[in-house]
C-alpha cells in the first residue's frame, strides 16, 4: 500500500494518490489531472476511484476531467447534491481498493457533506485518515463558508463540526496518521501548522479543537473567533465545482495563445481584459505596461488573483516570462479564472523593443525613508495583515490590507507624497500596481520592506491599527 501527498504550495493544498495491489484512488484532484494519469500508468495500476471531501471553495478539483479520462467514479459523502454523475457514500460505508480499503466518515460542519475518509491497511486495521477542510494541522476547518447553502448559521455550523469531530476523528486511535486538505497559508482555516502530516495523537495534545475537556460552547466560540472575510471568488468555486467546468485542454487552448504587442493592445481595448503581469516584483518595477496589474508567479500567486481580481469571468491577458505561459494560465484555472485571451509574445522586452509606452514604480531604501522621516511626516501605507502590523510597524503608519486594499482607496493622499511597504517587497508591488491602475501615482515602494525598515533602525511601534500617536 502506498499513500503519497501531492501538496501545492501556492494553495497550500494537499491531494492524495493511494495505491495498493494495481488499484489507486485519488482524493482532491487538482484540476490538471495528467501527473495522477501518468503516476498510476507508471506504477501499472488503474485508478479505480476519485473521492472528494466536499465541495471546495478554495480551488476548482479536477474530478470530471479525471474521471472523464479514467471512467473512474466520483465520490462525494452524505447529502451532496452535484449537477452531474457521483456516487454518494452512505456514512461508514467502505469501498475495497487492492489489499486495502477506505470508509467514508460523514464529517458535517465545515460544509454539510464534508466527508472524511478513512484508509484501512489488509488487516483491516485503521491507518490514516484524510479529512479535507474537517481537520486541519493546528486548526479545523472554518465554519463560515457553507452558511448560505444550508440556511444554518456559522455557530449552527460549528456546532456539527464539534459533534463529527468528537463522535467521527476522536475516538480513532492516536496512531492514524492525519492527511489534511490544507496547510499554512490558505484561508480556509485560521492558525494551521506548517506541516502537512502528522498523527491524530498528536493532534490530540496540539490542536486547540481538539481539547478533551473543551465544551460544545467553548468549541464553537473559539471556532467562530477571528475569522475574516473570505475572498470573493470563493462562492463561484464551490459553483464549479458542483456545477462543472470545461476541460483544462479547453482553457489552455484559449488562453496559451500568443499575441504581438500590437495584437495584445487591440485586444485589451477591446475586451476590457485586465493586464496581469506576473513576473518578478523587480522586473515589475523596472517597466511595465500602463494601468497592468502585478500579481508574481513565484508568490501565492493563485489565492491572491482570486482575492483582487475577484470576478472570476474577467477577461484576462498575460506578460509572464519566457516559457510559462502555459504554467500559468494552468495556475489561474485552479481557481476557476478560465478566461484568459492570451498572452504578449516575447514578453515585456517586445513591448519596449516596439516603442509602446510603458511605466515604472519609484522606489527608496529603507534608509532613505528613514532620513526622510526625520524632517517630514510622510505618511507611510503597511499592507500586511493586522496580525503582522501588532506584532511591530513603522511609528503612525496606516494600516491598509492587501486583502482589502480597494476599501481604502480613499484614505491615500491626492497629492501628498506617501510611502508603501509590507514584509519583503512581493504584496507592497502588488498595492502599488493597483494604485497606478486607479490613476494614484504619488508614492514610493519601500525595497526590501519591513524587514529592511527594522534593519535600517526605523521607529517601530505596536499600537492599534490605524491609530495615530
Amino acid at each position: 500500500m502506498k499513500v503519497e501527498q501531492i501538496y501545492t504550495g501556492c494553495l497550500a493544498q494537499g491531494a492524495y494518490y493511494i495505491e495498493s495491489n494495481g488499484e489507486v484512488a485519488i482524493i482532491d484532484p487538482l484540476r490538471e489531472v495528467l501527473p495522477y494519469v501518468e503516476k498510476a500508468k507508471k506504477d501499472g495500476a488503474e485508478i479505480k476511484y476519485i473521492f472528494e471531501t466536499h465541495f471546495h471553495a478554495d480551488f476548482v478539483s479536477g474530478h470530471l476531467t479525471l474521471s472523464k479520462e479514467t471512467g473512474a467514479p466520483i465520490i462525494y459523502g452524505p447529502t451532496a447534491n452535484p449537477g452531474f454523475d457521483v456516487v454518494i457514500a452512505e456514512d461508514g460505508q467502505e469501498f475495497p481498493l487492492g489489499e486495502a480499503s477506505i470508509v467514508a466518515l460523514h464529517t458535517p460542519g465545515h460544509t454539510m457533506e464534508s466527508t472524511t475518509y478513512l484508509l484501512r491497511d489488509k488487516d483491516g486495521k485503521d491507518h490514516a485518515i484524510f479529512s479535507g477542510d474537517t481537520l486541519f494541522l493546528g486548526d479545523v476547518g472554518r465554519p463560515d463558508l457553507a452558511q448560505k447553502a444550508t440556511h444554518l448559521t456559522q455557530e449552527e455550523l460549528a456546532g456539527k463540526l464539534f459533534d463529527s469531530l468528537r463522535k467521527k476523528i476522536m475516538p480513532l486511535e492516536d496512531n492514524v496518521i492525519v492527511y489534511p486538505g490544507h496547510g499554512a497559508g490558505s484561508a480556509c482555516g485560521k492558525n494551521m501548522m506548517k506541516e502537512t502530516v502528522d498523527t491524530l495523537g498528536n493532534q490530540k495534545k496540539m490542536n486547540y479543537a481538539l481539547r478533551t475537556d473543551m465544551t460544545r460552547e467553548e468549541f464553537i466560540k473559539e471556532v467562530t473567533e477571528g475569522l475574516l472575510p473570505p475572498p470573493q471568488y470563493f462562492p463561484h468555486n464551490v459553483k464549479m465545482n458542483r456545477e462543472g467546468y470545461d476541460d483544462i485542454d479547453e482553457v489552455l487552448e484559449r488562453g496559451a495563445r500568443p499575441l504581438s504587442p500590437s495584437e495584445f493592445e487591440t485586444l485589451a481595448n477591446k475586451t476590457g481584459a485586465v493586464v496581469l503581469d506576473v513576473r518578478h516584483q523587480s522586473e515589475f518595477e523596472k517597466g511595465h505596461i500602463p494601468r497592468s496589474i502585478f500579481i508574481g508567479i513565484e508568490g501565492s500567486f493563485a489565492p491572491w488573483v482570486g482575492a483582487l481580481i475577484m470576478d472570476t469571468a474577467q477577461s484576462i491577458l498575460l506578460v509572464t516570462p519566457e516559457g510559462r505561459e502555459e504554467e500559468t494560465v494552468t495556475r489561474l484555472s485552479r481557481v476557476g479564472f478560465d478566461n484568459t485571451l492570451g498572452y504578449l509574445k516575447g514578453g515585456f522586452e517586445s513591448w519596449k523593443e516596439e516603442g509602446w509606452e510603458y511605466d515604472t514604480v519609484n522606489s527608496v531604501s529603507a534608509e532613505a525613508l528613514k532620513e526622510q522621516l526625520k524632517t517630514t511626516t510622510a505618511p507611510v501605507f503597511d499592507v500586511r495583515k493586522e496580525t503582522e502590523f501588532e506584532t511591530g510597524h513603522v511609528h503612525g503608519a496606516h494600516l491598509t490590507p492587501l486583502d482589502f486594499i480597494n476599501d481604502h482607496l480613499d484614505e491615500f493622499p491626492e497629492t501628498e507624497k506617501f510611502y508603501l511597504h509590507c514584509a519583503g517587497g512581493y504584496r507592497s508591488m502588488i498595492a502599488a500596481s493597483i494604485l497606478k491602475s486607479r490613476g494614484i501615482h504619488n508614492f514610493a515602494d519601500v525595497s526590501g520592506g519591513f524587514g529592511a525598515i527594522r534593519k535600517a533602525g526605523i521607529d517601530v511601534s505596536t499600537s492599534l491599527p490605524n491609530e495615530r500617536e
